[in-house]
């Protein structure tokens, strides 16, 4: 479980929920079932009238597990496995690495090196392993753009139950009683709207984009690491060159050493 995440969610209703009590005022104010089925309920439907219902309810609950499962990329963990690689089939050759492979748990770096072992030209693996990497980042855009365009509809269907507040407000201005609610509609929809893009689903596509551009930089280490496998490069080599993708930041001090 990614433990910012669920604090960051938490932390932001928490802290807006504290706001109104500390202005003396009462949640009750903030609570009303037809701005939050206008917002919620029509911005979903809209959703379904773009995209097929299963293909909605399967992409919403598959990216929500990718945000708050915690997926960390331990680069020095690749680098080192890439490097130990390499100085087996200097010493070796490429073929001493069968079995090493099986035993290999990333999918796309098992792939890549079976490749190489079983003697496929580096070239070819090279243009396979960036064909694979083009079409999962394709994936993971698409993961992305799908809580941005959710977003996008949250405060147009705010502006959706505003305008219909108005229109009540405005055609029952003679009915006092009438007035408040009518008003609360046109007020607490443009607020649930923007708590639904910028509290929730916006923070969302970040987070998925954040992961993407840190699978994508594993994806370029590994690439690297099996052409230069491949071709016999020296270890040392092999690995500053593999930390080169990396700021210094995340560089061990005796690098090149």
């Amino acid at each position: 479980m990614d433990i910012a995440t669920l604090a960051g969610l938490v932390s932001t209703f928490a802290l807006i929920i504290i706001g109104i009590l500390i202005g003396g005022n009462s949640m009750s104010l903030y609570v009303d079932a037809p701005s939050l089925l206008i917002v919620v309920g029509g911005s979903f439907a809209a959703m379904v009238t773009a995209s097929p219902l299963d293909v909605i309810t399967k992409n919403f609950m598959q990216y929500c597990r990718i945000v708050s499962n915690l997926q960390p990329n331990n680069y020095e963990v690749t680098i080192t496995q890439m490097v130990g690689f390499a100085e087996s089939a200097r010493k070796e050759g490429l073929l001493s690495l069968d079995d090493a492979v099986n035993d290999i748990e990333d999918p796309f770096l098992r792939n890549g090196m079976r490749m190489i072992v079983d003697g496929t030209d580096p070239a070819i693996v090279k243009k396979m392993l960036y064909a694979q990497q083009s079409k999962t980042e394709e994936r993971h855009a698409s993961g992305a753009a799908f809580f941005g365009r959710w977003a996008a509809l949250g405060p147009a269907f705010g502006m959706i139950g505003t305008l219909l507040g108005l229109i009540g407000l405005l055609a029952n201005l003679s009915d006092a009683a009438s007035l408040g609610p009518n008003m609360a509609v046109a007020l607490i929809t443009t607020l649930y709207g923007s708590l639904l893009a910028n509290a929730w689903l916006t923070p969302f596509q970040n987070k998925l984009e954040d992961r993407n551009s840190d699978e994508m930089l594993k994806y370029d280490i590994m690439v690297e690491g099996i052409i230069g496998i491949a071709g016999g490069e020296n270890p040392k080599i092999l690995e500053t060159k593999l930390y080169s993708f990396l700021p210094p930041s995340m560089r061990p001090s005796n690098l090149g050493e």
